[in-house]
C-alpha cells in the first residue's frame, strides 16, 4: 500500500480526526499486522479483565523477531481473509480506552534513538498519511505536543522505551537468537505478567536480587506497572548481566 512519511516537529500543527463522522471510519482497523509491546499487553489484559496468561492464548501469537532473536507478540486478527482486529465493532473500538501505543499514536508515527554518551532518548515525529486514510479533512488543528498528551501516550511511550533499551542491549551484547531457556524467561517476565509474579510469590524467583524495596513490594502485591517495571530490570540482569 503506498503510503507517504512526513517529518513534523514536536511543536507543528496538524489536522486528524478519527470518528464516526469520517467516511473511512474503522478502515485502519483492517488489513492489520498488529505489534503489542508488554506495556500494551499489560493495559488490554486489565480493561478485559482476563489474566496475562488468558489474553495472550486468546488473542495473540508468538513469532521470533528476524533481527532481534526476541519473542514479540501480535494480535491474532478475528478475520483471516481481511485481517480484522478483534476488538472493532461497528461503533467502533470496544477497547478504546485502553487501546495499543501504535493506535493512539496513528497518524503519528514515532521514532527513537539513544545517545551512547548520555543515554538520553532523542524521539522525532512524521505524519503517515495513507490512501484510504481521510481523518486529515476533517477535526481540529493541534500540535504533536497537544496530540501525546490528549491521546495519553506518554505513559506508553516510556515503558515502550525501556524495551528498546533491552532489544539495543540483546544486539549489542548477544547478536543472533537465544536459547530456548532464555526466550522462555523472556517472554514470562515481559509479556505473561501473572505467570511472572506467580513465580516470584511462590518459587522466590527474585531472592536475591537487588531492587527498590517499595518497588518490589509494590509489584509482588497488585501493582502491574511496578511489576513491568521489576521485569525489565530482572531481565536486564538475569539475561545481559546488569546490575
Amino acid at each position: 500500500m503506498d503510503h507517504h512519511l512526513l517529518p513534523i516537529a514536536l511543536d507543528e500543527p496538524f489536522r486528524f480526526s478519527c470518528s464516526p463522522e469520517v467516511p473511512c471510519f474503522n478502515d485502519c482497523c483492517r488489513d492489520l499486522n498488529q505489534f503489542l509491546t508488554p506495556y500494551d499487553i499489560l493495559r488490554l489484559k486489565s480493561h478485559l479483565k482476563l489474566s496475562s496468561g488468558e489474553f495472550l492464548e486468546r488473542y495473540t501469537s508468538q513469532h521470533i523477531g528476524p533481527e532481534s532473536g526476541l519473542p514479540i507478540i501480535t494480535l491474532k486478527t478475528s478475520s483471516p481473509s481481511q485481517l480484522t482486529c478483534p476488538f472493532v465493532t461497528a461503533e467502533g473500538c470496544m477497547v478504546y480506552e485502553s487501546r495499543p501505543s501504535s493506535c493512539r499514536t496513528y497518524p503519528l508515527v514515532r521514532a527513537t534513538l539513544r545517545s551512547r554518551e548520555t543515554g538520553r532518548i532523542n524521539e522525532r515525529f512524521m505524519v503517515l498519511k495513507e490512501p484510504h486514510c481521510l481523518g486529515f479533512n476533517h477535526g481540529r488543528r493541534r500540535t504533536v505536543r497537544d496530540w501525546v498528551q490528549e491521546q495519553g501516550i506518554a505513559n506508553y511511550n516510556e515503558s515502550n522505551d525501556s524495551l528498546m533499551e533491552i532489544i539495543s542491549l540483546k544486539n549489542r551484547s548477544r547478536p543472533g537468537p537465544l536459547d530456548i531457556k532464555s526466550k522462555h524467561v523472556f517472554y514470562t517476565t515481559l509479556y505473561d505478567l501473572d505467570g511472572f509474579r506467580h513465580q516470584v510469590q511462590t518459587k522466590g524467583l527474585l531472592m536475591g536480587f537487588k531492587a527498590n524495596g517499595d518497588l518490589m513490594n509494590r509489584a509482588i502485591e497488585d501493582d502491574d506497572v511496578a511489576l513491568l517495571e521489576l521485569g525489565i530490570k530482572w531481565i536486564k540482569h538475569v539475561l545481559f548481566g546488569i546490575i
